[in-house]
């Protein structure tokens, strides 16, 4: 009976298109709880009594009924992506408002019908095993994304964006699908991830780990696949922004994560690569992070940051398996499953925070923000409370999913070889980087953003949210206090899907680390702040409390800009520190000794990306270059073409007479 709704549901999404702009959202929210409450259902239950979940769908697939199957894995990516896509499209309908007297029916369901499908083809690529079916769902996910993501498509922009993210999208299925047809060939066995077992059984397994890495770490945007992140992100609407953070990039960290379950030898070099690969994004994400001005940007490299802490789970994790340290492979496994499900909380929570301001403000840039925090006070706390936990601080979810990586890591300390100690302490060493880098950024954003005085107009007499948008936020604010608070049980949960890879899982989880601890920890911490926070209440009850205008260094009168920290000034030292890794190019104009009277100047600094530049901008410009040059031969004139054929004609006569074809 699910199964039959399941399906039916798919039908019921065209009926977006004959409702008005208004009710769209609503009916698509309809039919995504339909979607969540039945595949949530069979995930549960695959979790609580560790089955398999399989069925043939009524839809066939060159002739051979479809079938799907949930194994904790699946279950547990189905579990996370649905809350998200849920708080996102309640999020969408008070997020576009302002657009239902600019946009046309027509573009209003198809972001709708879109947004829900995006649902449907992430609900079934964890779900579908068959190679062909996998690749069909994959592509629907793209260009179901790319419509979602080219919503504001009168902006030029946004239109590039859309289309480069499309590309992108498009050379990692390509990739995925080489990966597939090789081990086809290679094996005669079937054309699906089943059939991956045959191949890995006979075959060194990296080369052909590698190009499922790629394909699928274009999608999750590990270094250096990442450079359709930073664009699409800030193009997009906020809540496609957030789901796409969130959950849909965790779509190539699930790939990575099936593949690795039909690879049984070789975990060592695997390990040691994801790991390597995942401390250079997770570095490099956050570095990025701190010089940006835009705050969609500035998350969208985060979103890198995170990736990275969650591929070094995973890359620790082999490194345990590989060894036989089985504390290193548990918690590494566990650590880096469960951030997945952290980072879609506060980085969703993040974005949505950062469209509200942008709704208010009509501005991303945060050097033009300021004093949001007596202005937009929910969204300040709300913000804040996501910060704090993509920081990694207790008492919050973040710190959890850390805790657990850190625990396997000094646990797994001394327990093997010098080399295997020595990745180890550098996997330490690149976390604890990440984490203070984090603070530092969000310690920028958060004060530019909400402390202070407004730095401009845009800034000035804007008011809170009210209503469906602050409802999503308070959702995905509850969750990250949940699991900071209670993790035992979340805990236990990642621990169903390390089991795949580890075995005695619930053992040492149990053994290992001490989260009722942390957990009492984390409850001692909330009421004391919560008693303080009491006291100070009643304490100014007896007081006469004046309000002013925030002290200015005694030049209250100038520019705001002048006596505040803007973005660049408090980032500065860290620059001068990164700029053998970082491109900032300042633009200004010097002032000239003739000039008596100074006119009007501006200071302005851009952060570029030196990977972008280097594998992707200089590349195609050379391209461009040739393909001009090439252009010379389309003179328009027949004679000319007429030529070309008889060289190239007498070119092939000659090599055919040397036999040299």
């Amino acid at each position: 009976m699910y199964l039959i709704v399941f399906q039916l549901l798919f039908v019921l999404t065209f009926g977006i298109f004959i409702l008005s702009k208004r009710h769209m959202s609503y009916f698509g929210l309809f039919i995504q709880l339909g979607l969540a409450g039945i595949t949530s259902y069979w995930s549960v239950d695959v979790l609580i009594h560790g089955t398999v979940f399989e069925r043939e769908l009524l839809i066939s697939f060159w002739g051979n009924p479809l079938e799907i199957k949930v194994d904790s894995l699946s279950a547990f990516f189905i579990l996370v992506l649905n809350f998200t896509l849920l708080t996102g499209t309640m999020y969408s309908a008070g997020y576009l408002k302002p657009y239902i007297n600019e946009k046309n029916r027509a573009e209003f369901g198809l972001h709708y019908f879109s947004l829900v499908w995006l649902h449907i083809s992430m609900l079934l690529v964890c779900m579908l095993r068959d190679g062909l079916a996998f690749l069909v769902v994959w592509e629907l996910m793209a260009v179901s994304s790319f419509f979602l993501v080219i919503f504001e498509s009168e902006k030029e922009e946004t239109v590039k964006a859309g289309i480069y993210y499309l590309l992108e999208m498009h050379v990692g299925l390509v990739l995925i699908m080489a990966g597939f047809i090789y081990a086809f060939v290679q094996t005669g066995a079937v054309f699906s991830f089943d059939g991956l077992t045959v191949y890995f059984a006979r075959f060194h397994p990296f080369p052909l780990f590698l190009l499922f890495f790629m394909g699928f770490g274009i999608k999750a945007g590990f270094i250096p696949f990442h450079t359709w992140l930073p664009h699409a992100h800030p193009a997009a609407p906020s809540h496609i922004s957030g789901i796409m953070s969130s959950v849909m990039i965790k779509m190539g960290i699930y790939g990575i994560l099936r593949v690795l379950t039909y690879i049984h030898t070789d975990l060592l070099a695997i390990g040691i690569f994801i790991l390597i690969i995942s401390a250079i994004s997770g570095l490099l994400g956050v570095m990025y992070a701190i010089m940006q001005h835009d705050l969609k940007k500035l998350l969208a490299y985060h979103s890198i940051e995170n990736i990275g802490i969650i591929g070094i789970g995973i890359g620790i994790g082999l490194i345990g398996v590989a060894k036989d340290i089985p504390v290193l492979a548990a918690l590494g496994f566990t650590g880096g499953i469960l951030h997945v499900l952290n980072h879609s909380l506060f980085k969703s929570l993040l974005f949505y925070s950062a469209g509200s301001i942008y709704m208010r403000t009509h501005t991303r840039h945060i050097e033009h923000l300021g004093g949001l925090i007596k202005r937009m006070p929910v969204t300040a706390l709300l913000f804040l409370l996501g910060a704090m936990a993509i920081c990694g601080l207790p008492p919050f979810n973040g710190f959890i999913s850390e805790f657990l990586i850190y625990f396997g890591l000094f646990k797994g300390l001394r327990t093997a070889d010098f080399q295997t100690d020595l990745t180890i302490l550098g996997a330490i060493i690149c976390l604890a980087l990440i984490g203070g880098l984090a603070i530092f950024c969000f310690t920028k954003v958060f004060s530019i953003v909400f402390l202070g005085t407004a730095r401009s107009r845009l800034s000035e007499n804007v008011k809170e949210i009210r209503g469906g948008m602050i409802f999503p936020k308070i959702l995905a604010g509850i969750m990250i206090v949940t699991i900071g608070i209670f993790p035992l049980y979340f805990v236990k949960a990642a621990g169903k899907v390390a089991g795949l890879y580890v075995e005695d899982i619930p053992l040492i989880i149990q053994n290992a680390p001490p989260l009722s601890n942390v957990s009492r920890a984390s409850l001692v911490f909330i009421l004391l702040t919560a008693f303080l926070w009491f006291l100070r209440r009643m304490q100014q009850k007896r007081v006469q409390i004046e309000h002013g205008p925030t002290w200015g260094c005694g030049y209250s009168g100038a520019d705001p800009a002048v006596h505040q920290y803007t973005a660049t000034s408090f980032a500065e030292n860290y620059r001068e520190l990164a700029s053998p890794i970082l491109k900032v190019d300042k633009h200004f104009e010097l002032l000239k000794e003739e000039e008596i009277f100074p006119r009007p100047r501006s200071f302005k600094t851009e952060t570029g990306d030196m990977l972008e530049e280097n594998l992707i901008e200089k590349p195609i410009r050379r391209i461009i270059y040739w393909m001009e040059k090439a252009a010379m031969f389309q003179t328009g004139n027949l004679q000319h073409y007429i030529m070309y054929a008889f060289l190239f004609a007498g070119l092939i006569f000659l090599l055919t007479i040397f036999k040299l074809i």
